[in-house]
């Protein structure tokens, strides 16, 4: 589940590889059946989507209803490309795992603008972004950040992370039930967390989970921030702070529909809010 600033949410199902759009309220506004599993990079701009896909070895920009708008070959001119993030509507940034390169390319002109050595292992790898010359790398159980020189100028654990979201110069990375914060001077900070929760994401006005097949909003201003405490030189992570007893949630929490799965929830219509949260499930069943 990603939420975009407008509050429309996206459904990608790892078991049929199809990406649905909805509203606030839950209904469908469009959806897209892929033939191979892709990785939707960001929703923050819903007018240009970016989703990459290793097994085709392609990235497609989509529109805010769903249709394609450009697909991005990339067999013919580069070896194997691990991992794709779209700069903006021009650039791309590369990692090519048969030459262990980071290649900056401009795909409107058809153009490789740099290429960076990067001699890493690109196995574990989960996301990547490049922000004002510095190469932020998710792993399974690490971010790692470097340089364009390829110098590791940060490095901490970090388990069970999804993704990163650059909101103007902030870093936050997206894990299984929290969201953190890379601050230059503190390390990695946890702004949300919630130990029950299934998925959660945030936009710039809320953060959003989806515990016990419930959709819950939490305002951005009652949440606080809680610290992971990171030594980059011992590369420690102190023990999370306490989950909030289960009577005082943590923001201000808005129910938006039960969706046990009930027979009569099973029919309801693929419109509605309860279709979305069947789907949610069986996403997070598969493992995505």
């Amino acid at each position: 589940m990603l939420a975009d600033d407008y509050g429309n949410l996206y459904i990608y199902k790892n078991k049929d590889f199809s990406f649905t759009k909805y509203d606030s309220l839950g209904k469908q506004l469009g959806k897209m059946m892929l033939t191979v599993p892709y990785k939707v990079q960001s929703v923050q701009n819903p007018l240009s989507l970016a989703l990459f896909s290793e097994n085709a070895q392609e990235m497609k920009f989509v529109d805010q209803n769903m249709n394609e708008i450009q697909k991005i070959d990339f067999r013919q001119k580069f070896g194997f490309i691990k991992m794709a993030y779209a700069e903006d509507l021009q650039q791309l940034w590369l990692l090519d795992d048969s030459t262990k390169r980071l290649i900056q390319y401009n795909f409107r002109n058809d153009t490789t603008i740099n290429s960076y050595p990067f001699d890493i292992s690109f196995d574990d790898m989960m996301d990547l972004l490049v922000f004002e010359n510095k190469v932020y790398i998710l792993t399974r159980k690490h971010i790692r950040i470097y340089s364009l020189k390829f110098e590791k100028l940060f490095e901490a654990p970090l388990e069970n992370g999804k993704r990163f979201r650059r909101e103007n110069d902030v870093i936050l990375v997206v894990a299984d039930n929290s969201i953190l914060k890379y601050d230059p001077e503190k390390g990695m900070i946890k702004i949300f967390e919630d130990k029950d929760a299934q998925i959660v994401d945030k936009n710039i006005l809320s953060y959003f989970e989806i515990k016990a097949n419930k959709l819950y909003l939490y305002s951005l201003e009652k949440i606080k921030e809680t610290k992971l405490q990171t030594e980059p030189e011992t590369k420690q992570v102190a023990p999370p702070a306490p989950e909030p007893p289960s009577e005082q949630p943590v923001g201000t929490e808005v129910e938006k529909t039960d969706v046990e799965k009930t027979e009569s929830d099973k029919k309801a219509p693929d419109n509605t809010l309860q279709k979305l949260m069947e789907d949610t499930s069986e996403v997070q069943a598969a493992g995505v």
